[in-house]
């Protein structure tokens, strides 16, 4: 994995229709991969239809895989208006991240599903696209 660039304004670990191949993959355009990537276990991804949310789940023993991407201010404030982050849909928040990717600096962020899944389908770490 290549590291950050000092000119790139975050890390954004994306797991769902962002990553490359997903419907929303464009809003990354200009953008830098890093890599793949997997959170600590205690995550998991439940379907929200079109696209799935990622929440914190104590039983979980896998985490979450996905990719990392290096993002500027434009591109970080795109994601956010598209995860609905003043909506109180998403929260962005640090990501807690599995070896070797658990010591990246600056932080790596990620987007929290905000609502209720106990009627969602349960897909476990990974979001298919």
């Amino acid at each position: 994995m290549n590291p950050p660039d000092p000119d790139d304004t975050a890390v954004v670990f994306v797991y769902g229709t962002l990553k490359r191949g997903g419907s929303n993959h464009p809003y990354l355009a200009g953008q830098r991969f890093l890599g793949p990537a997997r959170t600590t276990a205690g995550f998991t991804l439940f379907s929200l239809g079109g696209f799935p949310g990622l929440v914190a789940d104590a039983t979980d023993h896998d985490g979450v895989t996905g990719e990392l991407w290096a993002v500027d201010a434009a591109c970080l404030n795109r994601l956010d208006i598209l995860e609905g982050v003043d909506e109180g849909l998403y929260a962005r928040e640090p990501a807690p991240l599995a070896p070797p990717h658990d010591r990246l600096t600056p932080g790596v962020y990620y987007y929290r599903y905000l609502g209720q899944v106990s009627d969602r389908p349960h897909l476990g770490p990974v979001w298919a696209v």
